[in-house]
């Protein structure tokens, strides 16, 4: 059994308001039957992992922002400080390049916190399907208290959440779809910058 991943996910999964099986019908569900349960248990330590996976991703693209802030600032700076037309010209290349790159980013972490809905509403439905599977290993070895628990409500709400997870993924078709717009106009304000300063002002990388 994966303890860790249990526990994680079960912390990761308060409030998802998931019906569960009390862990004491199941204390006496026998090996065999665990073992049965691996494959669901595996699910779960997957959807963990994604999303801390997500999680991270909109942390580090919260510090991308900051940075691409703080370079927006540099290249306002950049404008007032110019002693000659090419200068001044390079500088508001680079301050239109640097604004494009924020709101390419912004954009991004709206696609960040999508995928992060995206993978929690995953958990839940792992967590879901876990319980299905855990009502049913209890049934079949007969454990006390099983019978009261109906299969059909744990079989509907999988299907519900598997129904909130695909509007949720449908979302993120569109946000994404939106970001690739705002990435473009990035992608053309740093070709004009590359262009005017022989590819020395603008980095392929988003910082």
């Amino acid at each position: 059994m994966r303890t860790p991943f249990l526990f994680a996910a079960l912390a990761l999964c308060l409030g998802c308001g998931i019906k569960r099986i009390p862990q004491t019908i199941l204390d006496k569900l026998p090996y065999e039957a665990k073992i049965e349960l691996l494959e669901s248990e595996n699910d779960l330590a997957l959807a963990v992992d994604r999303l801390d996976e997500a999680r991270a991703e909109v942390n580090r693209t919260r510090d991308q922002i900051r940075r691409a802030k703080d370079r927006y600032s540099a290249a306002k700076s950049e404008v007032s400080a110019a002693q000659d037309q090419l200068s001044r010209e390079v500088a508001e290349l680079a301050v239109l390049e640097a604004d494009a790159r924020v709101e390419w980013l912004r954009a991004r972490q709206r696609v960040n916190v999508r995928e992060e809905t995206l993978a929690d509403q995953a958990l839940t439905c792992a967590m879901a399907r876990y319980e299905e599977t855990r009502l049913a290993a209890a049934r079949k070895a007969k454990l006390e208290g099983s019978e009261d628990y109906d299969p059909a409500r744990f079989k509907q709400q999988v299907a519900d959440c598997d129904a909130e997870y695909t509007a949720l993924k449908e979302k993120l078709k569109e946000t994404n779809t939106e970001a690739e717009g705002v990435r473009a106009e990035w992608e053309k304000a740093r070709a004009a910058l590359a262009k005017k300063t022989f590819d020395a002002r603008a980095s392929p990388f988003v910082e």
